[in-house]
């Protein structure tokens, strides 16, 4: 069965930089997306950012752009998110969530509904 794990949530103060991983398992038939979400207490889970494996695609939402990076470790099969200069708004409970489905998306990948396997997620804190 695929899995995914996170790993490397935590507490940091504002303005530092905190990196997560991702590492999917269970050999699944083909990844097309690998993507990170977050929920803050009392929002709705938001679409954070996203890497196309086939095509070494990036996107993020508006919010971290500038600020975030993803990537990834073809070996490891391993997704990353590096997050510099945080904030306490970027406070939340941050998952990992795959695409192994066949279709390709004709749009940015941001949709719940687009991922079939998530992860169970890591904390992260910023304090003031």
């Amino acid at each position: 069965q695929v899995r995914l794990v996170e790993s490397g949530g935590g507490l940091v103060q504002t303005g530092e930089t905190l990196k997560l991983s991702c590492a999917i398992s269970g050999r699944p038939s083909f990844i097309y997306y690998m993507a990170w979400f977050r929920q803050s207490p009392g929002k709705e889970r938001e679409f954070v950012s996203a890497h196309e494996w086939p095509n070494d695609i990036t996107y993020h939402t508006d919010s971290v752009k500038g600020r975030f990076t993803i990537s990834r470790n073809n070996a490891k099969n391993t997704v990353y998110l590096l997050m510099n200069n945080l904030k306490p708004e970027d406070t939340a409970v941050y998952t990992c969530a795959a695409r192994t489905n066949v279709l390709f998306l004709d749009r940015e990948p941001s949709s719940q509904n687009d991922y079939d396997y998530w992860g169970q997620g890591t904390q992260v804190t910023v304090s003031s």
